[in-house]
């Protein structure tokens, strides 16, 4: 049965979150539009992940490696967090299937560790256009199975953004697939989940947003997927049969581009009796929760996020 997706307007939008839009939209979005993506180019996109070393974690914070995937992996606990915790989330980066990784986001990580008060385990999966996307797909999935060797899936929570949040719907809707128990939540951070950019072209955002360029999406559709069909329900999100994922959050800023996806995003998850909620945050850019350090909005996103961890992860309200 249709349930309608809860829709929160958060109002608000700080001083230095919009000076760094700004800033954005007049030094990176430039260069971003020039930037060509050639093979060539795209093999140094990883190097961007060795260059995040100085974003360090909050103090406190525990990192440890983990062994047993395809590709690189670690448990990341905030300050506080036990991994004696049997809740735990299962998190992908974004950087558009082609970059970031363990560090660029072990910071951020570790934020949502201490809100949620659970271990993340923290997935680099391997990227594009080394790997085909399925391979991508695997690692995720290979992912939660390692995780359910050590807790009950209604014990975890998947996350993602950007791109890692396109993995976070991909990875437990092939999960289903091959006979897996779904996870007890689903929360994105501005989760690309459109293979087909042409709405976002169209979209009012695509003229405000401080540093996607909509159409050079394109090139990442054709890098990432070449040859896909935009409405392959087990490669685009927005066409799968979602029925049977648990609740989803998904966070947006209101200037942002993807903000189509997620829109597209809720509506179907709605049409297809999933509860969702999508809270689109006034004046914030893509994955704006990355720079909480200078936005306090961005804290205040993260705390959502773990109190959705909460309560999903809750078994009286499971059981209610």
């Amino acid at each position: 049965m249709a349930v309608a997706p809860v829709i929160e307007e958060r109002a608000g939008c700080g001083r230095s979150a919009r000076v760094a839009a700004r800033l954005m939209r007049r030094l990176v979005r430039p260069l971003i539009e020039r930037l060509p993506w050639t093979p060539h180019t795209l093999r140094f996109a990883p190097l961007l992940d060795l260059g995040a070393v100085l974003l360090v974690p909050p103090r406190g914070t525990k990192v440890t490696k983990v062994q047993g995937l395809g590709c690189a992996a670690e448990w990341v606990r905030g300050p506080g967090v036990s991994m004696d915790s049997r809740q735990a989330i299962l998190y992908f980066h974004g950087g558009g299937f082609v970059a970031c990784g363990l560090r660029t986001h072990r910071r951020m990580i570790a934020r949502i560790s201490q809100a949620a008060g659970m271990p993340v385990l923290s997935v680099a999966y391997r990227m594009q256009p080394r790997v085909p996307i399925q391979t991508t797909i695997d690692d995720c999935v290979d992912a939660y199975r390692l995780l359910l060797t050590t807790r009950d899936p209604e014990d975890i929570v998947v996350a993602g953004d950007s791109a890692g949040g396109y993995l976070a719907f991909m990875a437990p809707l092939h999960a289903l697939r091959a006979g897996l128990p779904r996870p007890a939540g689903i929360a994105t951070l501005s989760p690309f989940a459109d293979l087909d950019i042409d709405p976002k072209i169209a979209h009012a955002n695509a003229a405000i947003d401080p540093y996607i360029p909509a159409k050079r999406m394109w090139d990442m559709v054709h890098t990432c997927f070449p040859g896909a069909d935009p409405t392959d329900p087990w490669l685009s999100p927005v066409h799968a049969d979602l029925g049977g994922l648990p609740p989803v959050l998904i966070q947006a800023g209101a200037i942002e581009v993807i903000l189509a996806d997620a829109e597209l995003m809720a509506e179907r998850l709605g049409a297809a009796g999933v509860p969702c909620t999508l809270q689109i945050w006034e004046g914030q850019a893509h994955v704006f929760q990355v720079f909480a350090d200078i936005s306090r909005e961005g804290l205040v996103a993260i705390k959502e996020i773990g109190a959705f961890a909460r309560r999903a992860t809750a078994r009286e309200a499971q059981a209610a």
